[in-house]
């Protein structure tokens, strides 16, 4: 699991390796959802932090390290991350090439395996669709993994591998 700053670190880490999953904190200011996420991705995960070479990346990496102590620093250096016109630093403007070289020794197109829910079993569930909010937002709240919209809720769950019939347990559970 690669810790990144943005959707474009992520993207592009994406079109190295395929099958990973990353868990992006959005800058420095990073949630506490997306901590304790990050914390229970750890439990069954390697944490990798990959954040840019620059002050708030250095502070997203501590504060990763503050709930997963023994997560992989993974470090770009400046001159391999520069814009095109060189005015901004960043793992998005990094090379696939380098992307492959430093996280390559970590990751490979088989490391990450997803979970088997579908669409259609969070349709099933209740869990996407008409007042389908407050039932979602349950289920996030039990497995640490923010607050996310429908799209964003499934592929959570498929991070932390869970299957389906521990989620039928769990909306059965708040459904009384």
């Amino acid at each position: 699991m690669v810790v990144v700053e943005g959707t474009h670190d992520e993207a592009l880490i994406k079109q190295v390796f395929k099958n990973q999953a990353c868990v992006v904190t959005n800058g420095s200011e990073i949630s506490k959802e997306t901590l304790a996420m990050i914390k229970s991705l750890s439990f069954d995960n390697e944490i990798i932090i990959f954040t840019d070479p620059d002050h708030p990346g250095e502070k997203i990496r501590a504060r990763v390290h503050e709930v997963v102590p023994n997560a992989i620093d993974c470090f770009i250096k400046k001159n391999d991350c520069i814009s095109k016109n060189k005015k901004k630093v960043g793992v998005e403007h990094a090379s696939k090439e380098e992307i492959a070289t430093l996280l390559g020794p970590y990751l490979n197109n088989d490391t990450f395996i997803k979970g088997n829910i579908t669409r259609q079993d969070i349709i099933a569930l209740g869990l996407t669709g008409a007042n389908s909010a407050k039932l979602r937002e349950e289920v996030s709240l039990r497995l640490n993994i923010g607050r996310p919209n429908a799209k964003t809720f499934l592929n959570r769950l498929n991070m932390l591998g869970l299957s389906y019939q521990k989620l039928k347990e769990i909306v059965g559970e708040i459904n009384g």
